[in-house]
């Protein structure tokens, strides 16, 4: 066999001249460095996500469950960083550790915060799924099965960030059409408001879009929570919290289906039939009313405070007596039993919707008489 080598290549005689690339140990050696400084970097970045996810988990939420299964995670990703590929470390000739971007400079919430490592750990562990193909096969699959553990870690928690808020809101302000929608909006969020729902029945689809995804930012901006009214379709759309959906809307559980377990839904209720059938179809929240006469619902008699009572006595899920409900009529809705209300003209109309918010959640805060 005779064999003549030029440059890169081999001409083998005994194959017909058929020429055959082959790589230098020297490179290939190269490769091999940089492909395990990749891992390395990847691997630091997926623990350090999954330890600000558990940090949270344990002192934010003081949630045992989620924090441990952030640890269970971070201990199996620390099990493939080997002193080999800790060893391929070059932090001084690593060019990406002066690269930043204005988005990272600054967070504008906890959800941000959370949602930023979640996808710095997903990220991670793509690019440790492709390239410990090239190292170790195994450990390509066991990451490959750590991402799609980490989504339903994501949708757990995110979801149980929104119940979270949901209880601890106390005012849920419910849009009308309004020229200054977004202003007021803003400042309702400003003195404190941490739930919104966006409803517009006249609006055309284009629009509604258009606002929900302004109003979704805002809300995101003050880490409150925003739901839409009736429209599935556009919740998803704007990756809004839930929807609210009233009688005669699409049935709870086909919005169930549709939005999953993680995103709230919520309920119009007029009666006490009417809030025990929904409780049992799972919705997260339910509306108690119209308590007074309303513009909002015309053609619906106002159920009065009687109402109010028997959902202080018998809801076992967040519910907000709503219906003409203002600064004047308040307390005496409280006095019946609400802790939390829905409102609708009394801040879209208000000329200081700031000081009404805030005002309206002083009385829902204070300390009740004990009889």
């Amino acid at each position: 066999m005779v064999t003549r080598t030029y440059d890169n290549s081999h001409f083998d005689e005994s194959t017909n001249g058929v020429v055959v690339m082959v790589e230098p140990y020297s490179q290939k050696e190269q490769i091999q460095q940089v492909v395990y400084r990749i891992l390395d970097a990847n691997l630091d970045r997926a623990r350090e996500g999954l330890r600000i996810i558990e940090e949270w988990c344990r002192f934010g939420l003081n949630n045992a469950q989620l924090a441990l299964e952030c640890k269970r995670l971070r201990q199996e990703v620390a099990k493939w960083h080997t002193s080999e590929l800790r060893a391929a470390r070059d932090t001084p000739g690593d060019p990406g550790t002066e690269l930043t971007h204005p988005q990272e400079e600054q967070r504008a919430s906890i959800k941000s915060v959370l949602q930023a490592n979640f996808c710095r750990i997903e990220e991670a562990l793509r690019v440790l799924e492709e390239y410990s193909k090239l190292y170790q096969p195994t450990m390509a699959k066991a990451c490959k099965q750590m991402r799609y553990q980490v989504y339903t870690l994501e949708s757990s928690l995110m979801g149980h960030q929104r119940h979270q808020l949901l209880w601890r809101s106390r005012l849920y302000l419910v849009t009308s059409p309004h020229e200054t929608l977004l202003n007021n909006v803003e400042a309702a969020l400003k003195g404190g408001l941490t739930l919104l729902q966006y409803r517009d029945k006249t609006a055309d689809d284009s629009l509604r879009l258009e606002q929900a995804r302004k109003l979704r930012q805002l809300c995101h901006i003050y880490g409150a929570l925003f739901i839409v009214n009736d429209r599935v379709d556009v919740a998803l759309a704007v990756d809004a919290d839930g929807v609210h959906l009233g009688q005669q809307d699409m049935p709870i559980a086909i919005a169930r289906q549709l939005l999953g377990s993680q995103r709230l839904i919520g309920f119009s209720t007029t009666n006490k039939e009417e809030m025990q059938a929904a409780i049992a179809e799972g919705v997260d929240y339910i509306g108690v009313g119209p308590v007074y006469e309303t513009p909002t619902k015309l053609g619906k008699v106002a159920t009065g405070l009687e109402y109010v009572s028997y959902a202080a006595k018998n809801c076992s899920i967040p519910w907000f007596a709503i219906g003409g409900i203002d600064a004047n009529n308040i307390n005496d809705v409280i006095d019946a039993g609400a802790e939390r209300v829905a409102v609708v003209r009394s801040l879209m109309q208000a000329e200081q919707p700031t000081l009404v918010t805030q005002y309206l959640l002083s009385q829902l805060n204070r300390i009740k008489p004990e009889f």
